[in-house]
């Protein structure tokens, strides 16, 4: 996420501690949030995919996923 999204953030959650979010802010904020998490969720999922274990066997094995 660009440095300048990330201040924007900021920037509204500092505000909403001094007073009401407008109805703009607030979705804004929200879309803010939500395509943060959403490149978290993103580079999460490329660290677990490139994740082995190794067993005491000494075999590497990919991290399954969670049924």
């Amino acid at each position: 996420m660009e440095k300048a999204k990330m201040d924007r953030i900021s920037e509204l959650t500092a505000i909403a501690r001094e007073r009401e979010l407008t109805p703009e802010e607030l979705s804004e904020r929200k879309a803010l949030r939500e395509e943060y998490l959403a490149e978290w969720r993103r580079g999460a999922l490329e660290v677990l995919e490139n994740t082995y274990v190794v067993g005491t066997d000494g075999k590497k094995r990919k991290l399954g996923r969670k049924k």
